[in-house]
């Protein structure tokens, strides 16, 4: 679906305000795990600049997703506190979020937000906060998707069928999609629900180009690596922040979790299964949105089992 720049701009900010609620103020060179794991075919490389007095991190990201090893295009950050920014951004640190941060095993019930948490959402949300405040750098994924430009991005963009409808996706997104697309066909033999929500489908739109206005940031559908997965039907129910926030000036971040339309839960852990973070665990809510960031479920998921 396409939406505005500045709707885009907001599913990049809801970062900034989880991490500030529930991830370590400072993120140790030790986290540069979880995107080795994520990426495994990308090579990463780090050494300690006494000068900087930050680590360097080198990524080698070959010419064919998945030829670990093989001739690729090579690029060189500065750690920065998880924000991966390369040198001549570092003066501008305060600018960017880090790449990790807290995504939720769970979804919190807005019952339970506090009258100091709902004001928190309604500033974040706010114009001023979407013009002004600091975004998710995107070098790293400008470097592993090869899309600093427009031209570049679509040499990499493919055409493929997703749960009954066609797509254009970035060519690393097809085979955690393709897996993401067998794993609900096999449960919908057995699952009514999720047997229905496949039937309710309307479409699965994914890559649309989008420089986000007033910023040199792309939102994650210039990437090709996010999906808005839209019904037929929504049953009265809502499911994207923004809209519900124009019936509900004020108390749209607190419409119950029964009142949103949302993906079987089975569906959404296939999802992060499979790599993808949901939408619909944002406080500024997006239903029908999923994003390829194994890193981040890396990140939450494996470190919250205690793997190395």
């Amino acid at each position: 679906m396409k939406r505005s720049a500045a709707l885009i701009l907001t599913i990049l900010l809801f970062s900034q305000f989880i991490f500030s609620q529930s991830v370590e103020n400072v993120l140790p060179i030790t986290y540069l795990k979880y995107f080795e794991k994520a990426y495994p075919d990308i090579t990463f490389t780090k050494r300690y600049d006494k000068q900087l007095k930050d680590w360097l991190v080198n990524i080698s990201v070959p010419y064919t997703p998945g030829a670990r090893g093989s001739r690729g295009r090579t690029f060189q950050f500065v750690w920065c506190n998880g924000s991966l920014l390369p040198m001549n951004e570092v003066r501008n640190a305060e600018k960017y979020w880090p790449l990790l941060y807290s995504y939720q095993r769970t979804l919190v019930d807005p019952a339970n937000y506090t009258e100091e948490e709902r004001e928190r959402i309604k500033a974040f949300s706010s114009k001023e906060s979407r013009k002004n405040g600091a975004g998710t750098p995107m070098f790293f994924f400008d470097a592993i998707y090869d899309s600093s430009s427009r031209v570049r991005l679509e040499s990499h963009i493919k055409r493929v069928r997703f749960l009954g409808n066609l797509t254009n996706v970035h060519e690393r997104m097809l085979e955690p999609l393709t897996r993401v697309e067998k794993r609900i066909y096999a449960l919908a033999e057995s699952n009514e629900e999720v047997k229905s929500f496949l039937a309710n489908l309307k479409s699965n739109d994914a890559y649309y180009w989008r420089i986000i206005a007033g910023t040199k940031r792309k939102s994650f559908h210039s990437l090709g690596i996010a999906i808005d997965i839209l019904p037929k039907k929504q049953g009265g129910k809502q499911i994207f922040w923004s809209w519900a926030r124009d019936k509900y000036p004020n108390t749209w971040m607190l419409i119950p979790l029964k009142d949103r339309w949302m993906p079987p839960q089975s569906v959404i852990s296939i999802f992060e299964e499979e790599g993808f973070i949901w939408g619909g665990k944002w406080v500024i809510y997006d239903n029908m949105h999923f994003e390829y960031h194994p890193e981040l479920i890396q990140f939450n998921f494996s470190k919250a089992q205690g793997s190395s």
